[in-house]
């Protein structure tokens, strides 16, 4: 039997590649970051062979589909297929797989990196430094200007208890702190002794609150004024989530006028942030560029998924987290 045809597109672990190569036919081209449709990148031939399409950033399109005639599963190296066009695939029977999870740990990393560097000025301490602020006429000033607190017994509140909040709250609890987690769709005791699952007014008013929330509508601006104002005075917020899940004009707000005592951003509401925008001006927020999956473990971790769903499915088995399974079964 003649081996199914794998196009992989995506960043993908060569060890990997080369233990399924008995299984399947792989084709891996030069990954792209320009996000174009598979249709436009001159794969004509690749494409009209390939049973399988495992992509990250090339967009799997109507045009891809009509140049795939033998396509019968793509992989979706996301958390969500932004990449694909499900409504497309559904159609022709497709399952779109995706890899959820494949940054939960690094970006767990991130959000409590940036937690520690907001909490406690350590961007901000160094921009000082370097820029030549520390004399010897006052050689405690830095102790002074960017006096912070511990981590040790200060409340975590962490919007969202999935894969990131989870792994956050594993490192939380390795700084001594007390975690209460908001998701309305855990139930109270879903941490046993870790943590407390609360309601989202006592969730913001925690020392520091981190977000973690999955971004759709019902989320959309879940944090506005009343939330932000339930925020303590010398409390933090670090959002290394999604930047749609708080309001833009009431965290403005919140930030210009100084109301908390800080925050720390990974996400931005138009990205790249623009030159000259508020958020630059003010020495109250921490900011890193969307950093938060940019790690070579997200290709290890996202590569072993798709291996996982391309050997499931070619044993005659449904792969895990098919995006459009719903609908394919209906």
């Amino acid at each position: 039997m003649t081996a199914p045809r794998v196009l992989i597109t995506a960043p993908f672990s060569a060890p990997l590649a080369d233990s399924l190569a008995d299984r399947f036919a792989i084709t891996r081209t030069e990954p792209s970051m320009a996000g174009d449709s598979l249709a436009t990148m001159g794969l004509e031939s690749e494409l009209a062979e390939a049973r399988v399409i495992v992509a990250e950033l090339d967009v799997v399109d109507r045009a891809t589909l009509d140049l795939a005639p033998n396509l019968e599963l793509v992989i979706s190296c996301r958390a969500k297929p932004a990449n694909v066009d499900l409504a497309a695939c559904t159609e022709r029977g497709i399952p779109v797989v995706t890899t959820p999870g494949r940054n939960a740990e690094v970006t767990a990393d991130l959000s409590f990196a940036l937690l520690m560097d907001t909490v406690r000025h350590v961007s901000r301490s160094e921009a000082w430094m370097r820029a030549g602020n520390w004399h010897e006429d006052d050689v405690f000033e830095p102790y002074v200007k960017f006096t912070s607190i511990g981590l040790g017994g200060r409340t975590l509140g962490i919007l969202g208890g999935g894969a990131v909040g989870r792994r956050v709250l594993r490192r939380a609890l390795g700084f001594g702190m007390t975690v209460k987690v908001y998701d309305p769709f855990l139930p109270t005791d879903a941490f046993g002794e870790d943590a407390t699952v609360v309601s989202l007014e006592e969730a913001m008013g925690c020392d520091i609150v981190t977000v973690h929330v999955p971004l759709m509508p019902a989320t959309e601006n879940l944090i506005g004024a009343t939330e932000l104002a339930w925020m303590k005075p010398e409390a933090f917020l670090i959002n290394a989530g999604r930047a749609a899940i708080i309001n833009e004009d009431a965290l403005m707000a919140v930030l210009r006028e100084g109301r908390i005592a800080g925050a720390g951003f990974d996400v931005f509401y138009q990205e790249p942030l623009p030159a000259g925008h508020e958020l630059f001006t003010l020495d109250n927020v921490t900011m890193t560029p969307h950093i938060a999956g940019a790690s070579e473990d997200v290709v290890a971790e996202h590569s072993r998924i798709a291996a996982e769903a391309l050997i499931a499915w070619a044993g005659g088995e449904t792969p895990r987290a098919v995006a459009n399974a719903a609908d394919l079964a209906g």
